[in-house]
């Protein structure tokens, strides 16, 4: 049982049957089905009910009315939320559910995944590397000159192919190289699929129990365990990534706090690790003081955070529209599930790409601060980018 499992506890059934969790994840069809596998639950939605339309009222709002208009007590939204909230989302209501314990507990996931088959992918970064670490230096410029504190910028990296990508292979490679985290795809368009497997956990809320666990600081996995071990000691007595820590644990502290009692917000983050990294977490726990309070109400109240965008984040954001050359659409926004009690569990949308007939974006991001150096932040986003081009076989 990981920690955020335990915290929260779970209703769906335990993985005790065998092979529950790995049935949805083998019946997933792109484009029509909603997959979401979390430290709790394996969600499997087929087809739509009904979609959250995009107007001027709040999101939590639109989709409460949304699921109460079903007329079905355990109706679940699951989709995705773009980095600007103010932008069309991709939240649906399924036609059905299908539901399992934890995808990770399954015994048939230690099976391995269909191998990747050989498709001669042409890479094209966005913007180019040199391009990216002159950002990231313009970025220390400004933080420098007080400025701002701190800012997330990111890349794509565009992967063309000879034929359409196997999004179903792509997703059961994800699921079985990082089985502890969130493994997602959902529709995000006509014809397009969001999939990607993201350690972050925005927020989850049971009852009146809450789970954040936010992540920021990171630093590459190496083959060499020796070097690994050394990297992940190096990452816990890092000043720079303590501090870049300690932004997002202060930010997610300040917007909780009205909403709750009994905040317990730990002295010191701890470690997680996925395939590709290591990374700084904090896991913060609280009791929910007004339960008419969705959780997403209160992802929406904590998104984004200074681990996605920077502090402060009305200058961060204008940072990044400046020196980001692309729109981020979906990519860290927030992508999970919600039911009409107010439960629901809401991922950070990072490890991520967008699949299309054309081929596939990929994003990756790091976190700027004054004593940053481009060249690391560059490598960074580079091995970020490495859990999705596993999942293709290809490689930078």
């Amino acid at each position: 049982m990981t920690a955020v499992q335990d915290l929260l506890g779970t209703d769906e059934p335990r993985s005790s049957t065998v092979g529950a969790a790995t049935a949805l994840l083998d019946a997933y069809q792109p484009e029509t089905d909603h997959f979401l596998a979390s430290p709790t639950r394996t969600l499997l939605g087929h087809g739509v009910r009904a979609r959250v339309p995009h107007d001027a009222r709040p999101l939590a709002a639109r989709v409460r009315e949304t699921l109460e208009a079903t007329g079905d007590p355990e109706a679940l939204v699951l989709g995705a939320i773009p980095f600007d909230q103010s932008g069309p989302v991709t939240l649906a209501v399924p036609a059905s559910v299908r539901r399992a314990g934890a995808l990770g507990t399954d015994p048939l996931l230690g099976l391995p995944a269909p191998a990747a088959p050989p498709a001669g992918w042409e890479l094209r970064p966005v913007p180019e590397p040199p391009a990216y670490a002159a950002a990231v230096a313009d970025a220390v410029r400004r933080m420098t000159a007080g400025e701002l504190d701190k800012v997330v910028l990111a890349r794509a990296l565009d992967v063309r192919g000879a034929g359409r990508p196997d999004v179903p292979g792509m997703l059961q490679r994800l699921a079985r190289r990082d089985p502890g985290g969130y493994t997602f795809a959902v529709p995000s368009g006509p014809g397009r699929t969001l999939l990607g497997a993201s350690p972050e956990l925005l927020l989850s809320r049971r009852g009146k129990r809450l789970v954040t666990n936010p992540l920021a600081g990171s630093a590459p996995r190496s083959a060499d365990l020796a070097e690994d071990v050394r990297r992940a000691a190096a990452l816990l007595d890092s000043a720079k990534d303590l501090r870049e820590h300690a932004l997002v644990v202060d930010a997610i502290r300040a917007a909780l706090a009205p909403f709750c009692t009994g905040l317990d917000v730990p002295e010191r983050p701890t470690l997680v690790r996925t395939a590709a990294m290591w990374h700084l977490s904090s896991t913060l726990t609280a009791t929910l003081a007004d339960d008419s309070l969705s959780a997403l109400d209160l992802a929406c109240a904590l998104h984004p955070t200074p681990a996605v965008c920077g502090a402060p984040t009305r200058l961060a954001r204008e940072v990044i529209r400046e020196l980001e050359p692309f729109d981020r659409g979906l990519y860290t926004g927030i992508v999970g599930w919600g039911d009409a009690r107010g439960d629901g569990e809401w991922v950070v949308t990072i490890r991520c790409a967008e699949a299309g007939a054309e081929g596939l974006r990929l994003f990756a991001g790091a976190g700027v601060v004054a004593d940053s150096s481009p060249q690391a932040e560059t490598e960074e986003t580079e091995a970020k980018f490495g859990t999705f081009l596993h999942a293709l076989g290809a490689s930078l």
